[in-house]
């Protein structure tokens, strides 16, 4: 059973398609990369799933239940628009928030002072929020959307305003509760953090899917016969022996250590290409180039646009 069936979901606004017929599936316990450009239909979306609109067709599955109002109880959403009241104390929101999740008085604040010792945000209870840095609220608002322990957490852009210590903090923090058995949703533009801890990643553009699956599926599926390849010695006798049997795609150096990314032409393997260019050069490293997150981002959003 998944966390989360999206069964052929479209959304309009007046004249606007927000969203395409989508449909995908986010398995339980699993960290779920929700990419796309600004515009995609990725916050129609979440607004859907948490029920604040519905969508116009389609359906939701909760757990393989569809999806009704009492499911909001299980759902943790950190949206990307901030909601803190500035001049309350954090300890006084904190606890008024964690009630309105359904927490007694006294299990919010046994969660509260459990979360916040782990985030080493201890002596902030008695600050005003107004008092805090955006990445001090930032700490606040998560610790407010995961005390409740949901069975599925929607982040939307979470790591924004952190500096990179406090980022990895959040970032181990949301693999451990993923570890202990929540399923995570992560919106983010950030995609090194989807490299990292993302098992699955759904991309919509223009209110469409367009790719979808298993993080590492993804990225061998953009593969497309490239290596990169570090070596010693003449660079122009090197690129005179590729000739037209392979692709020059990138290179730099540093001092004399050369590296470069090479795409083999129709045909051709690794061998080819090593017995090519060994008698030219010293070669120090070779090994597959498998496209980053962002590179494939980039690629299939200008693919589909094109297409479109």
């Amino acid at each position: 059973m998944n966390a989360l069936d999206v069964k052929g979901i479209s959304k309009s606004y007046a004249d606007h398609k927000a969203l395409k017929n989508v449909s995908f599936e986010v398995p339980q316990q699993s960290i779920f990369g929700l990419l796309g450009p600004n515009g995609a239909g990725k916050t129609s979306l979440i607004r859907i799933i948490n029920r604040i609109t519905g969508p116009d067709d389609g359906e939701i599955l909760f757990f393989g239940e569809n999806l009704h109002p009492e499911h909001v109880n299980h759902i943790g959403y950190l949206p990307e628009e901030r909601g803190l009241y500035k001049k309350m104390k954090v300890g006084e929101q904190s606890l008024y928030l964690a009630q309105l999740k359904g927490l007694s008085k006294q299990e919010a604040r046994k969660r509260l002072q459990h979360w916040f010792e782990r985030l080493e945000i201890g002596d902030w209870w008695n600050k005003k929020v107004e008092e805090l840095s955006k990445g001090m609220a930032q700490k606040i608002q998560f610790v407010t959307t995961v005390m409740h322990e949901p069975k599925l957490l929607i982040l939307d852009e979470p790591f924004s305003g952190f500096d990179p210590i406090n980022a990895a903090i959040v970032r181990k923090e949301i693999m451990r509760l993923r570890d202990e058995g929540s399923t995570v949703i992560l919106s983010t533009h950030n995609m090194g953090s989807v490299e990292e801890i993302c098992d699955h990643i759904a991309l919509i553009n223009r209110s469409e899917l367009v790719l979808n699956g298993e993080v590492d599926e993804v990225r061998e599926r953009f593969n497309k016969n490239e290596y990169l390849l570090k070596f010693k010695g003449n660079a122009v006798a090197f690129a005179n022996s590729l000739w037209t049997q392979f692709e020059l795609i990138d290179k730099h150096s540093d001092e004399d250590i050369h590296e470069c990314i090479i795409k083999l032409g129709e045909g051709k393997t690794l061998n080819d290409l090593l017995v090519t260019i060994a008698p030219e050069v010293e070669i120090r490293e070779v090994r597959p180039h498998i496209p980053s997150m962002n590179d494939i981002f980039i690629k299939a959003v200008q693919t589909e646009t094109m297409e479109a």
